[in-house]
């Protein structure tokens, strides 16, 4: 692999890393600075979420490329389950007939920034961001070999 390659794969990587670091850290400022109770859909894309810090950082000091198929796969699944959630809260039809998924309805919009960024959409901006960096590293890879 040259150097070249080299250098664009840990920059997808570090990009990665840091989108994933900062959904994670901005879901906590959310919930356990500003006291935000997340609703049941905001826990699922947690859990596709979380371990992306960790599997990319693991990737980014061992020096591998290999966990981008891993990170696609997450990103893709946390991504259709953040458009989900944001579709709920902003199409008046799904808003309107969404059941109740916990303590906290799904179509409760915490913040709403410019009328269209709530906490769902945030997310699905960092999933599409790893899936597109994951992407890019796993096409860089095949085309390097």
């Amino acid at each position: 692999m040259s150097n070249e390659v080299a250098k664009k794969l840990e920059a997808y990587q570090f990009i990665a890393f840091a989108a994933a670091l900062i959904a994670t850290l901005g879901s906590l400022y959310f919930s356990e600075i500003l006291l935000f109770i997340p609703c049941e859909l905001c826990w699922y894309q947690r859990i596709f979420m979380y371990p992306l810090v960790i599997i990319t950082a693991i990737s980014i000091i061992k020096k591998t490329h290999d966990t981008a198929i891993y990170t696609f796969v997450l990103s893709i699944i946390g991504g259709f389950i953040s458009l989900y959630h944001y579709s709920i809260q902003k199409v008046p039809f799904l808003n309107e007939n969404s059941p109740s998924c916990g303590l906290v309805p799904c179509n409760t919009d915490y913040i709403n920034w410019l009328g269209f960024i709530t906490i769902p959409f945030l997310a699905l901006i960092a999933f599409i961001i790893i899936s597109i960096c994951s992407h890019l590293m796993m096409k860089q890879m095949k085309e390097g070999k």
